[in-house]
């Protein structure tokens, strides 16, 4: 009997947890070897938070299990680099052609390409990266909207003879509600634990939680649940920020998206036929959708399109050292930042609004350095991968590319959060005051910030109103003062 030889050695990195995509697509358990690199760079590296190391080492050791069931020959090995790894897999296996998906990062790229391994199409989402490259290239500026409509089109989703469903293309001015008063949110499922999932967080020294899934039929769950539970409420209240919910209706999908445990076509699937049955209203269906083939989309294509160096910008000019309160909640009495720092410590996630207009907001206007920040995003968040938080942060969030990517900063201050969260209601600052011991500081250093990039920003047409009401202040001197004490606060982490 003639023995089966090894065709092809298939390397699965830890973002790429799929069957159906990526490199095992086409695979053979006949012939393929499957190879999953635990680097102790990539877990030691950097201060990452032990739900986002739980997370990814878990769901990676349970796909391997799962390859193995599937027949595959599995290594699953644990090295100082992943080139190290492959290298012991291969002296194991034979010197055979080493392939895996195109990877997710510039870092990750070249330093697999260096060592020869092929690469075949990362198709884990709905555009390639050379048809974004097209669309991109064609654009004087690169607006999302525009990208996302063209989306529609092309994926004939909820479009009819070309045009949007409802006659609108968005319906972001009926999603963007307050908090709602005497509401009853549905209560999160948790997650069953298994060996796997408990010799992690015996390796990481941590308490087993039950957050968030880590194999694929655990992801699928949630993301039936979203559709069954919170799809319907996911459009209105998707803005507003709460203290007696932490998710609302926020679907918590990215980190499986993230890593392959779901696919974006799935997920879009689930919403539509949620709406086709009548279980979630269009204004809801849209808003998610939008998420999906819209934003996530964008900023994958925009992260390969804009280049290595992109993360490097830094127009602003920005060299405050990151804040005590990002790496402690407790260095800060901002109910708002405190909270949402909190949140991030115990799940190593917050929704979109409390990353954007509490932790980037603050980091905006304190004029942190965006590198910095970045690291920190990069560290904490569960879904963080570098393709979503490289544009993320250094186009939406630190306004650190100039507006190549964003048209104006997203700069707010107290009467934002008062309006679209809780936070207001029990801190000790005042969000109608820019001036004084009490003023809110997020009051403050957007006047602060505004003062500061006045020039700047005297061009943007879409900065002419803010612009206009900093002309008309009469306290400038005041403000100036109390940003610089705000500002030494936060440093020291006393304020």
């Amino acid at each position: 009997m003639q023995a089966i030889v090894t065709q092809r050695i298939i390397y699965v990195a830890f973002d790429h947890l799929s069957f159906d995509h990526g490199a095992l697509r086409e695979a053979d358990p006949a012939r393929d070897v499957v190879a999953l690199v635990e680097s102790e760079r990539m877990t030691n590296g950097r201060a990452w938070h032990p739900q986002r190391l739980f997370f990814m080492l878990s769901a990676a050791r349970h796909f391997a299990a799962e390859a193995r069931e599937r027949g595959f020959s599995t290594h699953y090995v644990i090295a100082p680099t992943t080139r190290e790894g492959l290298a012991r897999i291969r002296s194991q296996v034979g010197d055979v052609p080493i392939v895996c998906a195109e990877p997710s990062s510039f870092r990750q790229s070249a330093d697999l390409a260096e060592f020869g391994v092929d690469f075949v199409e990362n198709d884990f989402f709905l555009t390639s990266r050379n048809d974004f490259a097209l669309w991109a290239g064609r654009q004087k500026t690169y607006v999302m909207e525009n990208f996302y409509r063209a989306q529609r089109v092309r994926l004939n989703i909820l479009v009819e003879n070309g045009q949007p469903a409802g006659g609108r293309w968005n319906f972001d001015a009926d999603n963007r509600l307050p908090p709602p008063r005497n509401y009853t949110w549905p209560m999160r499922r948790g997650f069953a634990r298994d060996d796997i999932d408990r010799e992690v967080c015996e390796q990481l020294g941590i308490e087993l939680a039950d957050t968030w899934a880590t194999t694929q039929a655990q992801a699928r769950e949630a993301l039936a649940s979203f559709v069954a539970e919170h799809l319907a409420g996911f459009g209105p209240y998707e803005d507003a920020v709460t203290a007696e919910e932490w998710a609302l209706h926020h679907s918590m999908l990215s980190p499986y998206l993230n890593v392959g445990l779901l696919h974006a076509r799935e997920v879009v699937t689930a919403a539509l036929n949620a709406y086709r049955d009548g279980l979630a209203p269009l204004q809801s269906v849209e808003a998610f959708v939008r998420q999906v083939i819209g934003w996530r989309e964008y900023i994958n294509g925009m992260y390969w399109f804009l280049g290595d160096d992109y993360r490097n910008l830094n127009e602003l000019n920005a060299t405050t050292a990151l804040l005590p309160v990002f790496s402690d909640s407790t260095k800060t009495a901002m109910n708002c930042v405190s909270s949402t720092v909190a949140g991030v410590e115990a799940r190593a996630w917050v929704h979109h609004i409390p990353r954007l207009m509490i932790l980037s907001n603050l980091a905006l206007l304190t004029g942190t350095n965006p590198q910095e920040f970045l690291n920190w995003m990069r560290e904490q968040f569960i879904d963080a991968s570098d393709w979503v938080m490289v544009p993320n942060v250094i186009g939406m969030a630190t306004h650190a590319d100039g507006g190549l990517l964003m048209t104006k900063p997203y700069a707010g201050g107290g009467a934002y959060l008062n309006r679209m969260t809780e936070y207001c209601r029990s801190c000790p600052f005042d969000p109608k005051k820019r001036v004084g011991d009490d003023a809110c500081p997020m009051t403050t250093l957007y006047w602060g910030f505004l003062d500061r990039h006045r020039e700047r920003f005297a061009s943007n047409h879409r900065m002419f109103q803010q612009l206009a009401g900093l002309k008309k202040m009469e306290n400038i001197e005041q403000v100036r003062d109390r940003a610089a004490e705000v500002l030494a606060g936060l440093r020291a982490g006393t304020l």
